[in-house]
C-alpha cells in the first residue's frame, strides 16, 4: 500500500476474484439498499446460488434483528476465510481502479476506488478534517456495523465519496490517459438486477497516470479555503463504523504500525461530483396525519419570529419551500431562517410536529410526482429546492453537516456494487 499524507489516501493492494468467477453473480449492491423489500434479497440468494458472491460476505440490513443475523454473521467470516484460503479472492498489484458505471438511466458515471486515511476524516458537525460527512450521523447504526468489521478479515466497500472537480482533473483526466495507453480492463461485466454493468481497469501506483492522479489531488486540495477535500455522499454510517473499528484497534499499536496497519484506511470509490452521470436531487417529504391548511397555519406560528411569508410563490431573495396538494403549491418564504438551507428550517418544524402529535409521522420521498400523489386532504407534501453541485461543498462548510434526508444520489439500483476487496488486518 502506497500512503499519500498529503491528501488523505492510498494506493491499496485490492483483492479481487480469481479468473473464471462469474462477476455477475459475484457483485452485489450495498447492504443498506432495499431494507424494505427482502424479496430483493431473496431473488439475489437464488441468482447467486453456490458460485462465488460478496453477497456471501456482507449483512443486508434487511436481515438486521432477524432471527438469522447471528447465523448470517457466522457465514460471513467462515466465508471469508475460504475464499482467501482457496484462492477465490487474489491479490492485485498495489494501485487505483478506474470504474466506469452503466445504468439503466445514465450511460456512465466514472469513479476511482482508493482507500481514505481514516484518521483524515470525522463526521461530527462543524469539523474541519480532510473527509466530511454530509449528513447527521446517526451514533445507532454503527455498532452492528463495527460488529461485522471486527471479525472480518476483509472489507469491501460501498462508499462513494465526493470531490469538487468542475474541470474533471483528476478522475476524467485518468481515463482519458489510461484510454491513450491502451490499458485493456481488468473487468467489464453486467450487474444482476437488471442494474447495469460496470468495467474497471486498474492503474498502478507505479504508472505516470497514478502519479497524475496524485498531483491532481494535490492541486484541489491546494485550492481549498479549509483543507476540505472529501465529502461523503453514500455509505456514511460505514465509514463512520470503520473509523470506530480503526480507534479500537490503534489502542494497541505503537510506532510504524499506527501509519501503516490497514485498518487505518477504508476502501471507497471517489466520484466528481460534476459527473453527469451522477444522479444528484433533493429528497422531499410527506406529512401524514396533518392537512395543507393546517400544516401553513402551523408553520406561521412556528416561524413567526423568522419573517414568515406565505404566498403563491416564493418571495425572491427569501430562504423558500413549497407545500404542495395534488394541483397547486403554497411556498412558505423565511426573511431570517433558522437554518441555512430550507430542508433544515422545515425539518425543524416536521420534527415539532412528529414529536408533540402521535398521529404524525412523516416521510421522505423521491420525485415531485410521488410526493403530489401521496398529498391529500390529511396528509402534507414539501417539496425542497434543488440542491446545487456548485456550492455543495460551500454550503457543507457552512452548516457542517446537511440536515438528515436532504439529497439523494440516485434510485436504488444506481448504488454502488461489491466489487473489490481489501484486507483489513495484518
Amino acid at each position: 500500500m502506497k500512503i499519500y499524507d498529503g491528501i488523505g489516501c492510498a494506493a491499496p493492494d485490492m483483492l479481487f476474484p480469481k479468473d473464471g468467477t462469474d462477476l455477475s453473480k459475484w457483485s452485489v449492491i450495498a447492504c443498506d439498499q432495499y431494507t424494505s423489500e427482502p424479496e430483493y434479497w431473496k431473488a439475489a440468494e437464488e441468482f447467486a446460488g453456490d458460485a462465488p458472491s460478496a453477497l456471501k460476505l456482507v449483512l443486508p440490513e434487511v436481515y438486521l434483528g432477524s432471527d438469522s443475523e447471528e447465523s448470517r454473521l457466522a457465514g460471513i467470516a467462515s466465508n471469508i476465510g475460504k475464499y482467501l484460503e482457496d484462492g477465490t479472492l487474489r491479490q492485485l498489484p498495489e494501485g487505483f481502479m478506474l470504474v466506469d458505471r452503466k445504468t439503466p438511466v445514465h450511460e456512465s458515471r466514472k469513479g476511482l476506488v482508493m482507500a481514505i486515511d481514516l484518521e483524515q476524516y470525522e463526521y461530527a458537525p462543524g469539523n474541519k478534517a480532510m473527509c466530511r460527512a454530509t449528513e447527521g450521523t446517526v451514533l445507532s447504526r454503527i455498532p452492528p456495523r463495527i460488529k461485522i468489521r471486527a471479525n472480518a478479515a476483509i472489507e469491501l466497500p460501498h462508499i462513494m465519496i465526493l470531490i469538487d472537480d468542475p474541470e474533471d482533473t483528476v478522475i476524467g483526466a485518468a481515463f482519458d490517459k489510461a484510454a491513450k495507453a491502451g490499458i485493456a480492463p481488468l473487468y467489464d461485466t453486467p450487474l444482476m438486477m437488471d442494474s447495469g454493468s460496470i468495467r474497471g481497469t486498474l492503474i498502478e501506483s507505479s504508472s505516470d497516470i497514478a502519479d497524475g492522479i496524485v498531483s491532481a489531488l494535490e492541486a484541489l486540495k491546494a485550492k481549498s479555503s479549509d483543507g476540505l477535500l472529501y465529502l461523503v455522499g453514500d455509505g456514511n454510517h460505514s465509514l463512520a463504523s470503520a473509523k470506530a473499528h480503526w480507534e479500537n484497534v490503534r489502542k494497541d499499536l505503537t510506532g510504524d504500525d499506527l501509519k501503516t496497519h490497514p485498518a487505518r484506511y477504508a476502501l471507497a470509490e471517489i466520484v466528481n461530483i460534476h459527473d453527469a452521470g451522477l444522479e444528484f436531487e433533493p429528497i422531499h417529504r410527506v406529512v401524514f396525519g396533518i392537512s395543507a391548511d393546517e400544516f401553513i397555519e402551523g408553520a406561521k406560528f412556528f416561524f413567526e419570529e423568522n419573517g414568515v411569508t406565505v404566498a403563491d410563490a416564493p418571495v425572491e431573495g427569501q430562504q423558500s419551500f413549497a407545500v404542495t396538494t395534488a394541483d397547486k403549491n403554497t411556498y412558505i418564504s423565511l426573511a431570517e431562517p433558522p437554518h441555512s438551507l430550507a430542508v433544515g428550517s422545515v425539518q425543524l418544524f416536521i420534527d415539532s410536529l412528529v414529536e408533540d402529535n402521535e398521529g404524525i409521522s412523516v416521510d421522505y420521498i423521491h420525485g415531485e410526482d410521488s410526493v403530489r400523489a401521496l398529498a391529500g386532504t390529511e396528509n402534507t407534501g414539501i417539496l425542497l429546492p434543488a440542491i446545487s453541485r456548485s456550492s455543495f461543498f460551500d454550503e457543507v462548510r457552512t452548516a457542517g453537516v446537511y440536515p438528515r434526508k436532504t439529497f439523494s444520489m440516485g434510485e436504488a439500483f444506481e448504488k454502488r456494487f461489491y466489487m473489490e476487496a481489501r484486507k483489513i488486518t495484518r
